[in-house]
């Protein structure tokens, strides 16, 4: 019978902490409930301490999502500790992530404690951590450029201590395969007790190794790997679940008596929402989830795969959810043409929100002659968003051309009232936003703003992302139209209520 190799997912907590990649509460619980239902096994939901924030959203989390052991990290030092008990404790299961850097650049220049105080500390902090609950993960950090003879005695010491998983973190990525996969093994050889917990591994990205540095630490005795959807975290991110999980399913030849409980179909709807969530936009040749993944153009290719797909694709883009760019439907279409093609692509609406999304999709088939399934999706991921509609567009005029300064009228709907704000920019986009910030009364600095088609086509659908910067805080928007102007506006409100809430 295989193994199971346990899948930790951290895009909550390591994920949230790469730059600019900051969710709200709400978007947290979208996106642990995703990953309850892509089957993960660990979610790392938060560092409790960290903020009042942060403590709350593991919280919720703790206390809604079903399934999947809810895990907080904590420092070894005792408020960390009970920081992370009082946000898990009302979890099903949960666990405590406990971790201590033990190599010697860390311990010189960061923690600035020699060996015996760090072993001490670590024993300790398990141990008080065993009184809240029997699950317990160590993270010896840096353990990649640990000394070897230090690490064993730290991973013996903390699982005498009652440690049930050790972790051994690539914290920067400086590891390479072969030296990760012999450092997973000497740990095996080498510390007496390892058989009474699991080793985990966590790869950073930094050298582009994080996922092949995770596969040769599972093929070396590794049982839980810690990674993230899309690969986000901080620096260059950490390794891709998506990535880890289709490669020990597709290479079983590799990875013989393994196996993941990822369900695999949700994989694609998870790595958009991550992306909408995070505005981490997905790049076209993305392994798995880019847009460009199961696409092919060139003629030899093609022929290739229309005359059996195995000849240029490994992986059915159907496996992970993926469903392309098929026509699905028209204007013709009816209510429950549309709920069974969202049923199809992986969602399953409330009465209310299928009003909308029918709404919406009547309108847009009004404007094109073709629906495809993104243009479906890109739909209903507006009207299940999270964040509540404050400030709703109304409408929008704008006059700009050659040798014209741009003017832009906005009139935006708030608690049932239009008010209009005009103002001309440097541009459309801009006189719009400018219109905007009239009317709302607050002033956001455009940091990075991005358009892109989600379908083919002349009449294509636009999609519309940017971060603002309102006073001290950044936050992400994202909007979808045909009006590419309209989609702007749509994602800089986005961002604006998300301020808002």
């Amino acid at each position: 019978m295989d193994e199971k190799i346990i899948i930790f997912d951290t895009t909550l907590r390591d994920g949230e902490q790469a730059p600019g990649a900051s969710m709200n509460h709400q978007e947290k619980l979208e996106v642990a409930n995703a990953l309850a239902n892509l089957g993960v096994d660990v979610i790392e939901a938060g560092f409790p301490i960290s903020s009042e924030g942060d403590f709350d959203s593991v919280k919720s989390v703790a206390k809604s999502v079903k399934g999947p052991v809810i895990c907080g990290l904590a420092r070894a030092i005792k408020k960390d500790i009970d920081a992370a008990y009082q946000a898990l404790k009302s979890a099903q299961r949960f666990r405590i992530h406990v971790f201590l850097a033990t190599s010697k650049i860390h311990m010189k220049y960061k923690l600035k404690k020699a060996e015996d105080e760090i072993l001490r500390l670590a024993v300790e902090s398990v141990k008080y951590a065993r009184k809240f609950c029997p699950d317990i993960e160590f993270s010896p950090e840096d353990a990649s450029r640990t000394e070897k003879e230090f690490l064993f005695r730290v991973v013996e010491e903390v699982i005498k201590a009652g440690a049930s998983t050790v972790n051994i973190p690539d914290t920067v990525g400086y590891t390479y395969p072969q030296e990760y996969g012999s450092l997973i093994r000497s740990i095996k050889e080498n510390v007496q007790n390892i058989n009474k917990a699991v080793i985990s591994v966590h790869c950073h990205n930094d050298l582009g190794l994080a996922v092949a540095n995770s596969l040769e630490a599972v093929n070396n005795g590794a049982r839980q790997v810690e990674c993230t959807i899309n690969g986000v975290g901080e620096r260059a991110g950490n390794a891709s679940m998506e990535e880890i999980v289709m490669a020990i399913n597709t290479r079983k030849d590799i990875f013989p008596g393994v196996k993941t409980g990822i369900n695999k179909k949700q994989i694609y709807k998870t790595s958009r929402l991550v992306s909408k969530l995070t505005g981490f936009v997905i790049a076209p040749n993305k392994a798995i989830v880019g847009y460009n993944a199961f696409r092919h153009e060139s003629g030899i290719h093609q022929d290739g795969v229309l005359k059996e797909r195995s000849t240029y694709e490994i992986i059915k883009p159907e496996d992970v959810g993926f469903y392309g760019i098929g026509l699905v439907l028209g204007k013709h279409s009816g209510r429950h043409a549309l709920t069974e093609r969202l049923k199809t692509l992986g969602f399953h609406l409330e009465e209310k929100q299928m009003g909308k999304a029918f709404a919406r999709f009547k309108e847009l088939a009004d404007k094109k002659k073709e629906i495809f399934d993104d243009d479906l999706v890109a739909i209903v991921e507006d009207e299940i968003a999270t964040v509540k509609p404050l400030w709703q567009l109304n409408s929008f005029e704008v006059a700009s051309g050659t040798g014209v300064s741009p003017q832009a009228t906005v009139r935006l709907k708030n608690k049932g009232k239009i008010l209009t704000g005009v103002s001309s920019g440097d541009g459309p986009v801009d006189a719009c936003f400018k219109a905007a910030d009239k009317v709302i009364g607050l002033k956001g600095e455009l940091l990075d703003f991005r358009l892109e088609a989600v379908t083919r086509g002349k009449d294509a659908m636009g999609e519309a992302s940017l971060r603002i910067k309102i006073k001290e805080r950044i936050v992400f928007g994202r909007g979808s139209s045909t009006d590419i102007i309209e989609a702007a506006l749509l994602a800089y409100l986005n961002g604006v209520n998300k301020y808002a809430f």
